[in-house]
């Protein structure tokens, strides 16, 4: 099969949606390639700082549908489980990514959005313009190809990307659970090589996703025992482990999380979302960031089909301005803030600190959070 369109977009995760639901929502032809069905279950943080709300609204994406749980509150524990906590300056709500990938995912059908079930296998770009090769043998060409494959994809190895050919030490696991924890709050807790971020989603579930070095974690047969003898040494982890019900058969996993520095502009290809860079989740703003990024991209994208921006490397150079400006002062705030966590001396003295300076850590939150994205 052979098919033309003005954009493709790789991807139909968070990021890859919004853009689709972006640009169709001005009349642009735009095909979207994901491999997987809707609805599907992804390792994720799943909160949203609500700096996305007037955008979604611009979108005419009414995510109170979903009835998203409110989030105002933050809680923070060290390993040891001294804890500290405060109000969010924006806050967000938590919503699940099974229940938000395929609303978004119908909105961009419902836009005129053109959605393949399929698997990239190559990008080129020859002549001004871009091939797509996926694996059920269809050949797609498009003036702008936007990368929204996710963290880890065959097109970044296929794409020579430099944090490919690292390995990264990070797994993350995530599950859905039953059990007793306040609505409006969003806790982070350190624990010896990692952290957990819990929050609420929708219909009551308790969302509990954890990064962990794989070091530590490997000396153990599953995750059971790992929660069990390194996790639950945070007593506010060992709690709440200890009174929730797990949903899934099994929780979720995925390995080689890489937080190295990526280039938001690969031959050509504008990244969006995680494709272009991953805040450590203990920020909390991924999922804020896949949108946003989203935004800027559509935004140019479209200055570049009617001629505003008069060429590709025009095009290209302003994106990479614009992702600079709003996100790398984030992603560097992350990596800080994790490198810290991660040396136990380090975080004890700065949450001594914090217990001392309260009015630092919201500070602190705001260096991760960007400003409502209008």
């Amino acid at each position: 099969m052979k098919t033309n369109s003005a954009v493709i977009i790789v991807g139909g995760g968070l990021a890859g949606l919004t853009a689709a639901i972006h640009l169709s929502k001005i009349g642009v032809e735009v095909i979207l390639v994901e491999k997987n069905e809707y609805p599907k279950h992804k390792v994720c943080g799943e909160y949203i700082s609500n700096e996305v709300l007037p955008y979604l609204k611009w979108l005419d994406i009414a995510i109170s549908e979903l009835n998203p749980t409110a989030i105002n509150k933050l809680q923070f524990s060290t390993s040891n489980g001294t804890m500290i906590s405060c109000d969010l300056p924006l806050g967000g709500f938590g919503i699940s990514r099974f229940a938000l990938d395929e609303f978004l995912y119908k909105k961009a059908v419902s836009n005129g959005c053109v959605v393949i079930e399929d698997s990239v296998q190559d990008i080129t770009f020859d002549q001004n313009k871009f091939i797509v090769d996926t694996a059920n043998h269809s050949v797609l060409n498009a003036d702008i190809v936007i990368g929204a494959f996710g963290k880890r994809s065959i097109i970044d190895q296929k794409l020579n990307r430099n944090f490919f050919q690292n390995k990264s030490s990070w797994l993350a696991v995530k599950g859905h659970y039953l059990g007793d924890f306040q609505d409006s709050l969003v806790s982070l807790h350190n624990f010896k090589g990692g952290y957990c971020g819990v929050s609420k989603v929708e219909n009551n579930q308790i969302n509990i996703c954890y990064l962990c070095n794989y070091e530590t974690f490997k000396k153990y047969k599953n995750t059971e025992d790992y929660q069990n003898n390194v996790i639950a040494k945070n007593p506010f982890l060992k709690n709440i482990f200890g009174t929730s019900t797990l949903l899934f058969e099994k929780p979720l996993t995925i390995s080689q999380v890489s937080f190295d520095k990526k280039k938001a502009v690969e031959n050509h290809i504008l990244m969006i979302g995680d494709t272009a860079g991953l805040i450590h989740p203990l920020c909390g703003n991924g999922m804020a960031m896949a949108i946003h990024s989203a935004k800027i991209a559509s935004e140019l994208v479209i200055k570049y089909l009617t001629k505003e921006i008069k060429s590709r490397d025009e095009l290209e150079q302003k994106y990479l301005k614009q992702w600079t400006i709003n996100f790398k002062a984030r992603l560097k705030a992350g990596r800080f803030l994790s490198a810290i966590l991660q040396q136990q001396k380090l975080s004890d003295m700065l949450l001594r600190i914090l217990v001392e300076f309260p009015f630092l850590l919201p500070i602190i939150i705001k260096k991760t959070h960007g400003k409502p994205i209008l």
